[in-house]
């Protein structure tokens, strides 16, 4: 939408995604993320805490159950959305504003962690897509599955398969 603020913040989660559930059914979950800048300080030569920034975050439906499985407290996260402000007058009568993240896409930052990337299967329980991750066992509609019927893939894709080179055929 044209106006909206859409911004990317990195930082790490300050407490556990909060899964809920709205009357109709639609996941929503919830965050903070602090990004804390550094900035080197040449007199005394070393790296100094700028000041943190605190964000409430919010993100829906597949996604939110997504990230509440996913996601920890403490994790370096990169989260993108649309920054949204409200006010509202607190318990004593002062007017506050606070700033909110839309959450559009979150996932766990690289930097100094590894993460093992698993495809939803669209439609189906977590149990189920337990149950197929457990056998090894690959969707027929899943066109990247190495062992989906009636694809076959070139040796050497460059993608660490045996035959070691890269190829400029395509995997599928």
């Amino acid at each position: 939408m044209a106006g909206e603020t859409v911004i990317t913040i990195i930082g790490n989660l300050v407490d556990e995604p909060e899964l809920r559930f709205t009357p109709s059914g639609a996941a929503v979950a919830k965050f903070r993320v602090a990004s804390t800048p550094r900035v080197f300080d040449k007199q005394a030569n070393e790296w100094k805490d700028g000041e943190g920034l605190f964000l409430s975050c919010s993100v829906w439906r597949q996604q939110a159950e997504h990230a509440a499985e996913t996601l920890q407290k403490g994790m370096r996260v990169i989260v993108q959305g649309r920054l949204k402000q409200r006010s509202y007058e607190d318990s004593e009568g002062v007017k506050r504003t606070v700033f909110d993240l839309d959450v559009e896409e979150v996932g766990p930052s690289l930097l100094r962690a590894t993460a093992v990337v698993t495809k939803a299967a669209s439609g189906k329980s977590p149990q189920v897509q337990q149950a197929a991750r457990q056998q090894g066992a690959a969707s027929a509609e899943d066109p990247w599955s190495s062992n989906t019927p009636g694809v076959q893939r070139p040796a050497g894709d460059g993608w660490g398969q045996e035959g070691g080179g890269y190829s400029d055929e395509p995997p599928f």
